[in-house]
């Protein structure tokens, strides 16, 4: 598969016009790799009271969106408001492969340090070696582990703690 050139990749925050297209692409991507809920039903939509479009960014390749990217704070204290939290990365089957999952990983850090963070956290199924890989050459690193955390499709499977200083 063909690298994309950078210019031909946009990343722009999400509108709510891109629910449609943002659903279909969440229903596409979901795997038992990546994520520890049931499939999206068609018709379920992405944003919500909790999902709003300002906590998207997209990527659009050839008008279309082929990934997103979810950055919330963690928790709504102020404490820890110094911190932003990667909450969902997804991009479609035909754009994988491409660096688009990479540009979104370093857009997200990018708003992130410009919202004010100091670091940027994530948590990953322990068997989902390709995000595992794409978020270590972003410069992450595991920070803890919860053995056994979930039951997933038969199977015991970790939850992976990381993180990466968005300073210097």
């Amino acid at each position: 598969m063909a690298r994309m050139h950078a210019e031909d990749l946009i990343i722009r925050p999400a509108q709510t016009e891109d629910e449609k297209e943002l659903s279909a692409l969440n229903r596409a991507a979901w795997s038992w790799q990546s994520d520890v809920a049931p499939q999206p039903a068609e018709g379920d939509t992405v944003f919500d009271e909790r999902h709003t479009p300002d906590q998207f960014l997209l990527a659009l390749l050839d008008g279309r969106i082929v990934g997103y990217i979810r950055v919330v704070p963690p928790t709504p204290l102020a404490s820890n408001g110094h911190v932003r939290q990667i909450q969902g990365l997804a991009v479609s089957s035909g754009a994988r492969g491409r660096g688009v999952g990479r540009a979104l990983v370093e857009a997200g850090c990018a708003a992130a340090a410009e919202q004010g963070a100091r670091r940027i956290t994530l948590r990953v199924l322990g068997h989902n070696a390709p995000a595992r890989r794409l978020y270590e050459a972003c410069g992450f690193v595991v920070e803890g582990s919860l053995a056994e955390e979930f039951l997933i499709d038969g199977r015991y499977v970790d939850d992976i703690w990381m993180a990466r200083s968005l300073l210097g």
